[in-house]
This record gives C-alpha cells, sequence and structure tokens, in this order.
C-alpha cells in the first residue's frame, strides 16, 4: 500500500506537468504507474524496511517528477496545479480505500466462510487509508521541497519568494532539521490528518470483520 500511494503520488505530479504543457517527465518514461519507473533504492525500500524491523511507522516516499516549469502555459497556475496533484491523489485514494473497507465489511456479512481473507483485505485497506492521509497532509507543509511549499511561494511577495525558494537547494535537510529540531511541530502539522482519519474510523469502523484491522 506504501509503494502504490507514493507511486500514484508521483504519477498524479508528471500526469498533472503533462496537461500544462511540460512534457519532461514523459519524456523520461516517468509517465507511469509502472512502480519499477519511481522506485528509489533507499526511500521505497530500505527506510521504510528499516522502520517497520524498528516498530515504528512505515514511511517512504517515491523518486520526485523531474518537471520543468518553464514549459508551463502559465508558470503560476501550472506550478500550483502540479504541485497540489499528488495531494489530491493520496486524499482520493484515502476516500477509496474508506469506502474498500466498507465494501470488504458488507461481504464479510455475506460471507463468513472468508472472513480470514476479508481481514487482510480490511487491513491492506486500513493501511492505505492512513498513509494515504498522512502523505496528503505530510506534503502540504510549506517547508521545501515538499509541495506545500511551491504554493506558499505563489503567497509570498516577490523578493522573500525568491529567497525562500533559494531553500529548495538544501533538498530534504529543512524537513530533517523540521522534524529534529522542534520534534512536537510535525505532530501539530498532521493532527488535520489523525482528525481525518477518526472521522473515517467512526463511519466504517463499525464494519470491520475483525479486530487489529485498522493501524495501531
Amino acid at each position: 500500500m506504501l509503494l502504490f500511494s507514493v507511486v500514484a503520488h508521483e504519477y498524479a505530479h508528471a500526469e498533472a506537468a503533462y496537461r500544462q504543457g511540460d512534457d519532461t517527465a514523459y519524456m523520461l518514461g516517468r509517465l507511469t504507474l509502472n512502480p519499477l519507473k519511481h522506485i528509489d533504492p533507499w526511500m521505497s525500500v530500505i527506510f521504510p524496511f528499516l522502520l517497520w524491523r524498528i516498530g515504528a511507522p512505515p514511511f517512504g516516499a517515491a523518486k520526485p517528477v523531474p518537471v520543468n516549469p518553464r514549459k508551463y502555459r502559465n508558470y503560476r497556475q501550472g506550478d500550483i496545479i502540479v504541485s497540489l496533484a499528488g495531494i489530491a491523489t493520496n486524499l482520493a485514494l484515502f476516500v477509496a480505500c474508506t469506502g474498500l473497507f466498507a465494501l470488504v465489511g458488507l461481504l464479510g456479512d455475506a460471507l463468513p466462510a472468508q472472513t480470514g481473507s476479508l481481514a487482510i483485505a480490511q487491513q491492506m485497506a486500513g493501511w492505505g487509508m492512513w498513509l494515504n492521509v498522512v502523505l496528503a497532509f505530510f506534503n502540504l507543509i510549506p517547508v521545501p521541497p515538499l509541495d506545500g511549499s511551491h504554493v506558499f511561494y505563489h503567497l509570498l511577495p516577490p523578493g522573500v519568494g525568491m529567497r525562500y525558494r533559494q531553500f529548495q537547494a538544501l533538498g530534504f535537510v529543512p524537513v530533517l532539521l523540521l522534524i529534529w529540531v522542534f520534534p512536537g511541530a510535525l505532530h501539530v502539522l498532521l493532527w488535520p490528518a489523525h482528525r481525518l482519519m477518526d472521522v473515517a474510523v467512526a463511519l466504517v469502523g463499525g464494519l470491520a470483520v475483525s479486530p487489529g484491522v485498522f493501524p495501531s
């Protein structure tokens, strides 16, 4: 579910960029849902595996899709649309996984002999709900190079925005500093994700075919 979610996120960026006039990702073969084109050995495989081994919640990312904003038909509009495309996709997958969880629960009532298999399917849907809502709101954080920083940049005065955007060159260092220096900040910034997950669980949790199908 994690691999599919991050691949769908990057594919959405590539598709949105193509529709805005930028064929960079298309020419590099990234306009595809084939995970082999998007996997980053460290962030897509090793890092999530290490988190799982130490008992931490799994998290990861795919290789960022290369885009050339200068090719957008409208730079400001294109940059915002492409930046929000991955977030919108994760939110759509969150809704889809919530619906799938409910559907599997209804099947559980009709097929009690398949409870074991249906519980696995619900567990996957539960993880899909959680991972996608976290990915969506995590990427909304206005810290470079996350997607939210691209939108926030356009809300700043030109001079301030240019200096702010220079932090893009530092890669994920600003995000890591935010997490390490202000460990409670991430919990606050992801508060909407937790609340939205609570709402979804309240709506479909009663259809769980067995205990423990939601991430703990």
